[in-house]
């Protein structure tokens, strides 16, 4: 077995862990940490919530106490970037050297301006040999919503519509009902992963939608609705100051279509239903610059996720 293929073996682990952080470590990026000695895993830990430890910290306090020798001898892997400045919990970068480690495996570099770098540059100062990159696409896309909140300086914002199989999202000016008991409770569980919701205004008057997430068990998210006195821009602007990283758009085709045409969007999750209405408002148009990312088809429906290129 070469390092390559061990080291991805190792960062697919840190993966893994990461993802068990996902309700508790935002506004904080989910993380995983993977120490081993020799091809054994004798520690590892994720990021379970924000002000808590970090991965690293946790990944340490589990090797048991026979094993903490050959920590001089091991290598940490870690999803992202350890952090070097002090925040709610101390440098992950100071942890590692004191802990002696021979090596570290990162799989993408942090964005966040008080780390960006630094804390890799602390381990090579230290004598520690690091290596940058392994699955990093992997490893970015895990914490889209972080990366995007800190480069873009906006939330990640994912549109989501259901349409019938000739391109309407209603019948005749109608509500229908295009998703099935199924596919709108997979809507509420979409809902719960994100910190905001929106919806437009008329959406707003003429439904009333509730846009929380009763038909599953997390928290609902934060409820917005865009009336004609705010741009686009402005709000993403304000809730970047709220430090609300990810927002999920459900409005009508009015408001989907001006994130479009503004190109303020990462993600669509599009759910076509064999249900035929001849007429109706018409669904969003499909951007040129899309790439499919994944497809299931549940209870009849096709949901299809697109990512922007």
């Amino acid at each position: 077995m070469n390092k390559k293929t061990t080291d991805e073996i190792f960062m697919h682990r840190c993966l893994q862990l990461a993802v068990c952080g996902h309700r508790g470590a935002p506004p904080n990026p989910m993380v995983g940490a993977v120490i081993v000695h020799e091809g054994r895993i004798i520690g590892e830990g994720y990021h379970i919530r924000c002000g808590e430890g970090h991965a690293e910290v946790n990944a340490f306090a589990s090797v048991q106490k026979e094993d903490e020798p050959l920590l001089h001898e091991a290598t940490i892997y870690v999803s992202l970037e350890p952090c070097a400045h002090h925040g709610k919990t101390p440098p992950c970068a100071d942890l590692i050297v004191s802990k002696g480690v021979r090596q570290v495996v990162v799989g993408c570099v942090d964005p966040f301006a008080k780390v960006q770098g630094r804390g890799i540059e602390k381990l090579r100062n230290a004598g520690i040999e690091v290596t940058v990159g392994v699955l990093e696409e992997e490893c970015q896309w895990l914490n889209r919503r972080f990366f995007t909140y800190h480069e873009k300086h906006r939330p990640y914002i994912l549109l989501k519509w259901a349409q019938t199989a000739d391109g309407f999202i209603d019948d005749h000016g109608q509500a229908a009902a295009i998703s099935t008991p199924f596919t709108r409770m997979l809507v509420h569980q979409l809902r719960s992963e994100y910190q905001a919701i929106l919806v437009g205004r008329i959406t707003d008057e003429r439904e009333h939608p509730r846009l929380d997430t009763r038909l599953w068990g997390g928290p609902s998210p934060r409820r917005y609705v865009l009336g004609g006195d705010m741009s686009i821009p402005s709000l993403l602007k304000d809730m970047y100051a709220e430090g609300i990283l990810s927002l999920m758009v459900e409005g009508g085709r009015r408001t989907l279509q001006s994130f479009l045409d503004a190109g303020l969007w990462d993600e669509l999750r599009i759910e076509t239903s064999p249900l035929t209405v001849g007429d109706g408002t018409l669904a969003p148009e499909l951007p040129a610059t899309v790439m499919p990312i994944a497809h299931e088809t549940i209870d009849g429906n096709k949901i299809c996720y697109y990512k922007k290129l």
